[in-house]
């Protein structure tokens, strides 16, 4: 090959990599902005007024939403319904609130639809909001939920964190 034909296959494949990273990481924002945008159609409560905590554990995880003003009565009684209401729908097998605010393909999504009956699901209100513990011994389901509260971590931006 002479060096003319390498150059240019070598700036080639450079610019699809910085290409690639540049859609990369402009998916991400839009994914961002997009469940930023969309959220108000599947939480009943104002995104930028809380706070989305997705603690992995051993055994699965806890998912928080707690109101940034612990004196937000109105957004805590929301927060408090939603949460009840989808934990009672994830215990189902029903993830569709996810799935519709993340899309189908969101990682771990899957395989906790299918698993929905290996996994304990349980609400608890707290004062300044609520949240669901997931809790198996399926390493595959702890895969899965792990790999599911990533996404949200990822997807949520400044509106989670993982403590």
């Amino acid at each position: 090959m002479n060096a003319d034909l390498a150059k240019k296959l070598y700036l080639l494949q450079l610019i699809l990599f910085l290409g690639l990273i540049h859609s990369t990481s402009l998916f991400a924002a839009t994914q961002q902005e997009h469940v930023h945008q969309m959220a108000h159609q599947v939480m009943p409560f104002a995104m930028a007024k809380t706070l989305h905590v997705f603690k992995m554990t051993e055994t699965g995880g806890v998912q928080k939403v707690i109101a940034r003003d612990p004196g937000a009565t109105e957004q805590i009684a929301l927060i408090q319904q939603h949460l009840r209401h989808e934990a009672k729908k994830f215990q189902q097998g029903d993830f569709s609130d996810p799935k519709m605010l993340h899309g189908p393909d969101m990682p771990g999504l899957k395989d906790l639809q299918v698993g929905a009956a290996q996994i304990k699901i349980s609400y608890s209100a707290l004062p300044a909001g609520g949240e669901i513990v997931f809790s198996t011994t399926d390493l595959h389901l702890l895969t899965a939920v792990h790999r599911w509260f990533g996404a949200q971590l990822s997807e949520h931006g400044a509106d989670a964190t993982s403590e």
